[in-house]
């Protein structure tokens, strides 16, 4: 294996970042409910572990300020750092931190709006202006031409990396690159040796080509918990299903099949303006120190779902968070939030 390493998640984490719902961003009439949110995720974070919230502007600082749920934490834990933003999706603007000689690098891919479907200026050079700021902390920055986003990838900490066909080689993004130099580059940044592609899965409404965070994650080494759907007359059911017997076939780095957990899927959510489906689901869960946030839509699916992530972590506390304001907006707590490890001499 390479001496570079992409921690998992579930590997102890110096901060975590998150970036404050902006007004005149696309928030519209959902802004105030998409802020609560933001500080439901950061006031359960605070109580292990710093956050590094990005706000975009003066009236972002203030409300920030102001919020009920971030005054009472006093900021002891709380980070606040101004910084020019277009949307509050830290997991794909964020750096990808890997390890490296027992230091951290923190890879600053191209970020294109998802395959150039939104403005992403700000966003793009959003992890570069926050190492700017000495955010991170001690690390140092590595700019890549490549569009990539963390969304899109899921590693075990033992060599394998989790991807879809869809978002890295069949998609929007990086003209005219093949699986093997898709491969050669995974291999390359992050340090891994075995890349697993799913050419099935996907939510309704997903507009990230297929990230995998949606549908397959990965909760220990030789663990994979994925989005399921039981409903034959579901949209869902046939692609999913498909996705769950890739994931079956799948073997790691030891020519040994995973264990595989499948989550429920909750009832259809759709958009209050014009009726479309939006992609709710429980693979967009969260883990941090000491406990893993998870996507709550006010749904019977919610209890068991949750059940399941008690079970896949039985040292971390389970917290629920009303997800349906994100989901507005085709995002959840996953793709809201990235994690920076923390040095290996220091966990």
């Amino acid at each position: 294996m390479s001496a570079r390493r992409l921690p998992p998640e579930w590997a102890h984490q110096q901060a975590m970042l998150l970036v404050w719902p902006r007004d005149g961003g696309d928030w519209g009439n959902g802004l105030a409910a998409a802020r609560d949110v933001s500080a439901a995720m950061a006031a359960a974070l605070c109580k292990r572990q710093q956050v590094i919230l990005v706000c975009a502007d003066d009236e972002c600082a203030y409300s920030i300020a102001a919020h009920p749920l971030l005054a009472e934490l006093g900021h002891a834990r709380l980070k606040v750092v101004q910084v020019a933003n277009d949307d509050i999706w830290a997991r794909d603007t964020g750096p990808l931190t890997v390890i490296e000689n027992g230091a951290r690098l923190f890879l600053d891919f191209r970020f294109d709006g998802w395959g150039g479907q939104f403005d992403a200026g700000h966003d793009d050079r959003l992890t570069a202006a926050l190492h700017a700021a000495g955010a991170y902390g001690a690390g140092t920055l590595e700019r890549r031409e490549h569009t990539l986003e963390g969304g899109s990838i899921e590693v075990n900490g033992d060599g394998a990396l989790l991807t879809t066909e869809r978002c890295l080689i069949a998609g929007r993004r990086n003209a005219n690159i093949d699986r093997d130099a898709a491969q050669s580059l995974l291999a390359n940044a992050f340090g891994v040796d075995t890349v697993h592609w799913l050419a099935h899965g996907d939510l309704i409404g997903d507009d990230t080509d297929g990230h995998i965070d949606t549908l397959a994650r990965f909760a220990a080494t030789d663990t994979i918990v994925y989005q399921g759907c039981d409903d034959p007359a579901d949209a869902h059911h046939a692609p999913l299903t498909a996705m769950a017997a890739e994931l079956a076939a799948l073997r790691d780095r030891h020519d040994t099949p995973y264990r595989l957990v499948e989550l429920p899927l909750p009832a259809p959510i759709h958009d209050p303006d014009d009726g479309h489906r939006l992609p709710a689901g429980y693979a967009n869960f969260l883990i941090a120190n000491g406990c893993v946030l998870a996507p709550a839509f006010n749904d019977p699916a919610d209890e068991p779902a949750h059940a399941i992530l008690a079970g896949l972590f039985p040292n971390r506390e389970i917290i629920p968070i009303d997800s349906r304001a994100l989901i507005r907006q085709h995002g959840g707590l996953h793709c809201a939030a990235m994690q920076i490890p923390a040095i290996p001499s220091a966990s």
